[in-house]
Formats: C-alpha cells, structure tokens, sequence
C-alpha cells in the first residue's frame, strides 16, 4: 500500500480539483456509532426505523429521545486524526470540497469550511409548521416547541425516504463533475446517492481513490484502494502537501 499511497500523494498537489466524500467510518474512529452492524440497535430499535418521517409523526417523543441521546453521545467525541487531516488537506488547496454523509459536526469542529453537509446536522433544529430553523448546541427538552409558534420542532437532518435539501445533490455533482481527484472515504458506498459518486467522477476523468478499513462494493471502480484506518492514512497524504 506505501507505493499507491505515494502515488496519491502526488496527485493531490498544486492546483488540481479535489473532491471528497465522507462516510460514518471517519466518525467511527471518533467512537461514534454506525447506522450499520452491532451499533445499529438503540434500545432494540434499528436506527433506520427511527430516522423516518412516518416514525417522527407517530412517535415523535421516541424520535427525539434518539436524537437527543445522539447529541449527548456526540458532544463527548472529538474531531480525529482523519477529520484534522482533512481540514489540513483543504488549507492547503485552493480548489478543494468536503462532501460528507455525516450529521455529527465533527468535520466543522476540526477547521473545515468548504463543505457540504448532504443529510443535515444533529446541531440543526428545524419547526414542523413554520419557517423557524437555528443551529443549537444546548440540551433540548424531549419535545422541543418552536419559540415563534409554538409548535413541535424536528431535528435539522434529512431522514430516510426524504430528499436532500434543495440545491445540495446539484452542488455535490457539479463539483464531482469537475474533479480531477475524488476520494471516498470511510464510507460503506451503499447508501444513495452518494453511492453512485464514484462512477460520476470517474465517468468524468477523475482519479478515483478508496480509504476504507475494507473493500466495499465499489473498490473494483478505484483507480486506487487504500484500506486501514483513515485516521493513520489522511495524516499521511496531508503531510505530503506545502502549507
């Protein structure tokens, strides 16, 4: 793997057109649960089944509960070598974006700005009737009320079977479009749409590139495939560019 991360390494200089993706696998090693495998269970509930609309609107106080259980569990975890790396990475190039799947806000707390977050954050809060939206750090109540109308506010997150925030897909593909390197990283490339970017890129003459601690299914579409932890390898390729 040291040759092709040698490679990648020299790819990612000057002005070249950097994209990269994000997944839950750089928050894991920030000790946040996964939505998949032994962390998907809260209270013998699939997290998948509680991140729905239809969930919300039948049991909104379980919903909250949730969410409210993963701020807690997130306001105790702090940015990681990968997330630093990262923010590192984007000082030194001008033309470089973060796409992340992520809704933890560990890659804003780590320095990054050029950024695009495709589902949402859990800092986010949002009314269910009116306009009201605001980020908020505090300790909610279990159902939190709207101080303009008083009514039910929902986490600012984009759940299952919802569709991304206007203008957000169309960002994350113009930009994929244009990139002369992507890298995804820690990310299980099953989930849509992000899971269609890599063959975007490459479709578009991107050098794709894979860190992940293992092969997922679109490792056979990688011009390169570095699996470890992207905490020891992101550090690696930062360090290789000029401040």
């Amino acid at each position: 793997m040291l040759g092709e991360l040698e490679m990648v390494k020299a790819m990612l200089g000057g002005d070249r057109r950097v994209v990269v993706l994000t997944g839950a696998g750089v928050s894991a090693e920030s000790g946040v649960p996964t939505f998949r495998g032994r962390d998907g269970l809260w209270k013998r509930h699939r997290a998948e089944d509680l991140a729905r609309p239809d969930a919300f609107a039948a049991h909104p106080e379980l919903v909250w509960e949730f969410y409210n259980w993963r701020r807690g569990l997130v306001r105790d975890c702090e940015p990681n070598p990968a997330h630093l790396a990262l923010a590192a990475m984007e000082r030194q190039m001008p033309n470089f974006l973060l796409i992340t799947q992520n809704v933890d806000g560990l890659h804003a707390r780590a320095g990054s700005l050029r950024m695009v977050e495709m589902h949402g954050s859990l800092w986010q809060v949002r009314c269910t009737v009116c306009t009201h939206a605001r980020e908020d750090f505090t300790d909610l109540p279990d159902l939190p009320e709207c101080p303009v109308c008083g009514h039910l506010l929902r986490p600012g997150v984009v759940w299952f079977g919802e569709p991304l925030t206007p203008g957000v897909l169309r960002l994350a593909i113009e930009q994929i479009g244009k990139a002369d390197v992507f890298l995804s990283v820690g990310t299980s490339s099953l989930v849509q749409p992000a899971a269609s970017f890599c063959q975007l890129a490459k479709d578009h003459g991107a050098v794709t590139v894979e860190i992940n601690r293992e092969p997922t299914p679109n490792t056979g579409l990688m011009d390169f495939a570095l699996h470890g932890p992207a905490g020891e390898i992101l550090p690696e390729l930062a360090a290789g560019l000029a401040e």
